[in-house]
């Protein structure tokens, strides 16, 4: 029976996969702030290869985030777009959801073109990263590509690592999140959502600002009516992780549909 994996093996073997295929020019690092990609940074630093750390403001992080790396990570780029996500709510109609999600690509997914991006993805994370490839190609964009050292990693060798090598982490990681990162994003768990919606209540305002104008906006470009009157309606329904399930759901996605056109 083969024995498992040590932690010093899998730092090793992680070091030498970033060295591996660090191209001449070194690495875009993909940077959050969040434990997984404070553990790659720590990881090229060990590997000794070249690498400039950016950081897309997707403009709904919580303070505690952005203070957390203009304290820890100063050398880190930052990168604001060209919208912020409640004026790309309102412009394209919708709020983002799992099956529509533009606010990614609009706000981070735009960065490192042309270059080999590094970063700390792990199929742990979610159904969709499962199958992802340590080693893979941009599906968007032919100039990038992506390396995933840790991608067979597990939350646990993750923070054991932290522990060993003394890395600082956001504190919001105490307060009981497990990934952070925007606030009230689709992709996380209906509880998370809501616990973000208590935790940041002025981000949970300025959803409903946005989601007000939204509605207007659509009014005003004669965009086909929807089930929704209030900003508070888009919020319930946002709040569910909606799905196109029932009819009248799947009617009103068919507006929405139109709408990101």
């Amino acid at each position: 029976m083969n024995a498992l994996p040590t932690m010093k093996s899998k730092v090793d073997i992680a070091i030498e996969r970033i060295k591996t295929f660090c191209p001449p020019e070194g690495y875009h690092l993909a940077f959050s702030g969040g434990k997984d990609s404070c553990t790659i940074e720590r990881l090229s630093r060990m590997a000794g290869v070249p690498f400039v750390a950016h950081y897309g403001n997707t403009t709904v992080e919580p303070k505690e985030l952005r203070q957390f790396i203009h304290k820890y990570y100063p050398e880190v780029i930052w990168h604001l777009p060209k919208l912020s996500m409640f004026q790309l709510i309102v412009k394209k109609g919708i709020p983002p959801t799992r099956r529509r999600r533009f606010c990614c690509e609009f706000l981070k997914e735009y960065l490192g073109n042309g270059e080999v991006v590094l970063t700390g993805i792990r199929h742990e994370e979610s159904s969709g990263r499962a199958n992802r490839k340590m080693v893979h190609p941009c599906s968007k964009d032919s100039t990038k590509s992506f390396v995933n050292p840790i991608i067979d990693w597990t939350s646990v060798d993750v923070w054991e690592f932290i522990a060993d090598e003394n890395i600082p982490y956001c504190k919001l990681y105490d307060e009981g999140y497990k990934r952070i990162g925007c606030v009230m994003c689709p992709l996380a768990s209906i509880s998370n959502r809501r616990m973000d919606a208590q935790r940041f209540p002025k981000f949970y305002q300025a959803y409903l600002k946005a989601f007000d104008k939204m509605l207007k906006r659509r009014i005003e470009n004669n965009k086909p009516p929807t089930t929704w009157h209030t900003a508070q309606d888009v919020m319930d329904w946002w709040l569910k992780n909606p799905e196109p399930r029932t009819p009248d759901e799947q009617e009103t996605f068919g507006f929405f549909t139109q709408s990101m056109d």
